[in-house]
């Protein structure tokens, strides 16, 4: 477990010393989210309806930024053949790198999130569940995403072939993340879309960093 630690600091020291990936994500989440009520009109009443979704749908834009650089300098100065060859479990260390890059993207975006739901009038009734959909839907968008950034690695137009591999496996963490704010503001329960989210983590969480590490066997090769 140490080694894996250390692989996330690794990471982390690394996104740490190049700090602007981190801003961009954050700024390109900001920027999107204030972009709606200048398209759509400062009518209160229809922000506050559109708020969830709105957060969500910059949130995992906005989480994609940086997946596509994930494995993609270890492939190029050949650290990643060395971390294939190695003793360790690749698993493990797929796992380890989604920790980090959910940590430098994952998390700035849910502790942004409450000023922008501010911004879009959202009900005071909705603002825990945002933060726990967020907090339950976010790794999910990680672990979904390595596998698709180990797909890419080594082709041409690799931003645009991300995207259209895990675009559509993003939508259910997308459906019952803003469901599940829109049943909380409108007064019903919202239990069952976290159990939803939360069944979603804990499928991806041993699924994901098998494939991703199927994936990078086969890039290496």
């Amino acid at each position: 477990m140490g080694v894996y630690a250390a692989i996330v600091r690794r990471d982390l020291h690394l996104a740490l010393r190049q700090g602007m990936d981190s801003l961009m994500v954050v700024m390109f989440f900001v920027i999107a989210v204030v972009l709606f009520p200048l398209g759509v009109g400062p009518e209160p009443n229809i922000l506050a309806r559109i708020a969830a979704g709105v957060i969500w749908v910059a949130a995992l834009l906005a989480s994609m930024l940086s997946l596509e650089r994930l494995f993609q300098t270890d492939f190029e100065d050949g650290s990643l053949e060395l971390l294939v060859l190695s003793p360790l479990q690749l698993e493990g260390i797929v796992l380890a790198k989604v920790v980090a890059h959910w940590l430098t993207t994952g998390l700035p975006l849910i502790v942004a999130a409450p000023v922008l739901a501010v911004l879009l009038n959202m009900n005071a009734d909705g603002f825990a569940v945002l933060l726990a959909v967020l907090a339950l839907g976010t790794p999910t968008l990680s672990l979904i995403g390595s596998v698709g950034a180990a797909l890419i690695l080594g082709s041409r137009r690799g931003g645009v072939l991300l995207s259209l591999l895990i675009l559509p496996l993003y939508i259910p963490v997308l459906i019952f993340g803003v469901s599940a704010v829109d049943a909380a503001i409108s007064g019903f329960t919202f239990r069952p879309q976290l159990l939803i989210l939360g069944a979603l983590f804990l499928g991806a969480l041993p699924l994901c960093p098998w494939a991703g590490a199927a994936a990078l066997k086969q890039a290496v090769e």
